[in-house]
């Protein structure tokens, strides 16, 4: 079972970054924070570690990806309700973000998505529990 979560991306401008993650509502960890890189907080064991696209490359033997021409991954975060995924797609689209989808409701999932400044593809979702039985 796994214990923690870091999830590692590239990024073109780390202040821009940190500025829009933290107007997403999450925190940075200033521990594993530099000039380079930042712990955007996720929740209690789940990390974004945002790298400029230098500093990534030390990490791998293959290229860095550019989130603007190709996807590497989809990222998805379930959150507590509808409102908290709209209220999050929009501080994303003022924030620097874009859509690149329109919500979807599929019953007992609500969702949406956008990209953040670096291409780097968010979905959010909201499960609608089941009736009690």
């Amino acid at each position: 079972m796994v214990d923690q979560l870091f999830i590692n991306l590239p990024v073109a401008d780390l202040p821009r970054s940190i500025a829009f993650f933290t107007a997403l509502g999450f925190t940075i960890n200033p521990q594993w924070t530099d000039d380079t890189a930042a712990c955007v907080v996720l929740g209690d064991k789940h990390c974004l570690m945002i790298m400029v696209a230098d500093r990534l490359a030390t990490f791998t033997p293959k290229p860095v990806s550019d989130a603007h021409t190709a996807t590497e991954v989809l990222n998805c975060l379930s959150l507590p309700s509808r409102q908290a995924v709209d209220d999050m797609v929009a501080a994303a689209l003022a924030h620097g973000g874009t859509t690149w989808k329109a919500p979807e409701d599929h019953g007992f999932m609500y969702g949406h998505a956008f990209a953040d400044p670096d291409g780097h593809i968010w979905e959010l979702v909201h499960f609608t529990p089941p009736p009690a039985q």
